[in-house]
């Protein structure tokens, strides 16, 4: 009875794991930081960038909300001084300061 619960967890853990493979090259510069990322939180390096990707991603995802949050503001504004400062924000946002 044990082997077939720890046949179940293996089998869903081979599931949920499931990748694709991709090859990428990496300045030195940005491979070392990976390593060094990688070593402080004893992981593999592989893991580590898994890690930064997914972060980044999110990110990502949140500005990208924000700034479509924001442009719906500016849209829907009727308040001249509101419509300029939604306008300065959204370029700061696009073009930085």
């Amino acid at each position: 009875m044990e082997f077939g619960v720890r046949w179940w967890c293996m089998g869903t853990a081979l599931v949920e794991t499931e990748a694709i493979r991709r090859s990428v090259s990496l300045p030195t510069e940005m491979a070392e930081k990976i390593d060094t990322i990688a070593a402080n939180r004893h992981v593999s390096g592989n893991r580590a960038i898994v890690d930064l990707l997914t972060d980044a991603i999110t990110a990502y995802e949140q500005r990208r909300a924000a700034f479509l949050e924001l442009a719906d503001r500016f849209h829907k504004s009727t308040d001249p001084t509101e419509t300029e400062r939604l306008r300065e924000e959204l370029a700061r946002m696009t073009f930085g300061n």
